[in-house]
């Protein structure tokens, strides 16, 4: 089961919750050249994931959830193109828990 809130879809995996990119947000950025994750590691609804830049736009994006950050996609702060794939294992953002399971429940779900 996924959601979808500020342009982003999260896919929960147990009791962690993975963010990422929707297609239609990676559409919109073009290729993205470079990302800045946020050092916090207790994020609220609203607060920075991370900054980035592409070919389109320069644009914050913001948690759609309040959790802690358990992972950051390292591998794409190196390589920025990560978050233009289309495979989920390679295009995520960050990996939260201690997500109130009611908010998850509460956003959307992907429009198809």
């Amino acid at each position: 089961m996924a959601k979808v809130a500020n342009s982003l879809l999260i896919t929960k995996e147990e009791d962690l919750y993975r963010i990422s990119m929707t297609p239609e947000l990676q559409e919109v950025l073009g290729d993205i050249a470079y990302i800045d994750f946020t050092e916090e590691d207790v994020v609220e609804v609203d607060d920075s994931l991370l900054n980035l830049e592409s070919s389109k736009a320069v644009m914050e994006l913001a948690s759609p959830l309040a959790g802690t950050i358990v992972s950051r996609n390292e591998a794409a702060g190196a390589d920025p193109d990560l978050l233009n794939q289309t495979d989920a294992s390679k295009n995520w953002i960050v990996i939260l828990s201690n997500v109130d399971e009611a908010a998850y429940k509460a956003l959307e779900g992907p429009k198809n």
